[in-house]
């Protein structure tokens, strides 16, 4: 499954290098990567403009597109084991709408004329953090409960503060902020790639290395503290882990949604309910839902694109409806 999904995930990434308004054929994509990459290929046999689509324009955002897809994808699997709701997923715990907040305040001019629009978002998204884990916290302990409603409280007045900026912004900042709310990889660059490439790592390696531990977690807490779990540092230490990385990515691309949510059952669809396994595939089938369906949306409306979060929606309930009617029929349920 690991190899057939990393095969998936190179095809697809060649296709949306290449493919766009202006097209490059698959095999000058890879001489153009590895001339840059490795030093090998002679750079006389394509063009200075395919050069910069392929290397400058494309890859990065491709490139990002896959950590993005990925990194939501591993959030929606803690999530869901987080809160122990199937339905949970990375924008349940109000991250997103915090960062939404901060991202709008930069666009309309009403926060720091000096911050970037992704500063503001994850300054935003990290404010929002404390006030979930705070209000999530009751004598010591993080109920799951509580965590759901706390995050749901407080993205309705993140969203709310948000449409009320959008609203007294003029036409061009309100449009420009309304694009950058429902998703978009729009104006990737390689600098773009650091950060979130460093903390996705890091929390896949944590949490992989903590895939017994979710498993445990999803039986309950009794069950999971008869196994040895410190269920409250354990659950503090993934609404921490999963916010930091939801407050990067969505800082960078904005809001997108459905994939935390329908990637992790289509994974567990394929490969059972271990997280060992399941943190693993979701982010390769993350990685290459989110790299299609940023290609569709360049593609589909050329030489404009489509927000990404509108046809992750789009898309994403319908796919949902099927998983989930699937799953059903093989149990025997009407």
């Amino acid at each position: 499954m690991v190899a057939g999904g990393s095969v998936s995930l190179l095809v697809a990434v060649t296709m949306a290098i290449s493919l766009g308004p202006v097209s490059v054929a698959g095999g000058t994509v890879w001489k153009v990567i590895g001339y840059h990459m490795f030093g090998v290929g002679d750079p006389y046999t394509w063009t200075d403009v395919d050069e910069s689509i392929v290397w400058v324009i494309r890859t990065p955002r491709v490139l990002l597109g896959a950590l993005v897809g990925a990194g939501l994808s591993i959030v929606g699997v803690t999530t869901q084991a987080l809160v122990r709701n199937p339905l949970a997923d990375p924008f349940l715990l109000g991250i997103s709408s915090g960062a939404g907040l901060g991202a709008v305040a930069v666009i309309v001019g009403t926060a720091g004329g000096a911050l970037s629009v992704s500063g503001g978002a994850f300054i935003g998204a990290m404010l929002t953090f404390g006030i979930v884990y705070s209000l999530a916290r009751r004598g010591g302990r993080m109920a799951p409960l509580r965590l759901v409603l706390a995050g749901v409280a407080v993205a309705y007045v993140a969203s709310g503060l948000t449409t009320w900026l959008v609203m007294r912004a003029d036409l061009t900042a309100g449009r420009s902020a309304m694009f950058w709310l429902q998703g978009s990889l729009a104006g990737s660059s390689w600098s773009d790639l650091g950060i979130p490439s460093v903390v996705l790592a890091a929390g896949m390696v944590a949490l992989v290395s903590q895939a017994r531990r979710l498993n445990g977690l999803v039986l309950g807490d009794e069950t999971a503290a008869s196994l040895g779990i410190s269920v409250e540092q354990f659950r503090r230490m993934l609404f921490v882990l999963s916010s930091l990385i939801v407050a990067v990515l969505v800082a960078l691309t904005g809001g997108i949604g459905f994939v935390g949510l329908i990637v992790p059952h289509a994974s567990r669809m394929l490969v059972g309910t271990d997280h060992r396994r399941v943190l693993i595939v979701s982010a390769i089938l993350g990685a290459t839902f989110l790299v299609l369906v940023d290609l569709v949306c360049r593609v589909i409306v050329a030489p404009g694109e489509l927000p990404i979060g509108v046809l992750t929606s789009v898309v994403g309930g319908p796919v949902f409806l099927w998983l989930m009617r699937r799953s059903d029929a093989k149990r025997g349920e009407v």
